[in-house]
């Protein structure tokens, strides 16, 4: 008997720590910014936007650097999600990405990006301007 008291302890103890480690509840958000990017080789860029979380509206700063093949200019309006976030600071971060592709006129993208806080960014978009580019790029977003 003793036994089976020593095996239901343990039991209790393993599932009362895992509540403790379960992860606790992830949020997501929509979300939309114009980022404008230019660059010969080395490109940069920048905007900004908003992110609707829980019915309120937080403004977003965005800025980035990219290195690479990269020539010309362009706009792209983003509109989309962010997902796995439990507050808006969880937005702000950096987050990184491969990029290829050439816009002369208007294009589309899209795009799923995550930074360090583990949020998800899924976007899609409109471009304008003339731009070519093969590079990496890391985009830093500040929740305002």
């Amino acid at each position: 008997m003793r036994l089976s008291q020593l095996r239901t302890a343990f039991v209790g103890a393993a599932a009362l720590i895992g509540l403790g480690l379960a992860p606790a509840h992830a949020d997501s958000g929509a979300s939309s910014f114009s980022v404008v990017k230019a660059g010969f080789v080395i490109g940069g860029s920048g905007g900004s936007g908003v992110l609707n979380f829980h019915g309120h509206h937080y403004r977003l700063s965005i800025g980035g650097i990219s290195y690479g093949f990269t020539f010309g200019a362009s706009e792209t309006r983003f509109h989309g999600t962010v997902s796995h976030i439990r507050s808006p600071r969880d937005v702000s971060g950096v987050y990184a990405a491969g990029n290829v592709g050439a816009a002369i006129g208007r294009g589309a993208q899209a795009i799923v990006l995550t930074n360090q806080h583990g949020a998800v960014l899924t976007l899609t978009g409109r471009s304008v301007g003339a731009i070519v580019s093969a590079d990496l790029n890391g985009l830093a977003i500040t929740v305002r």
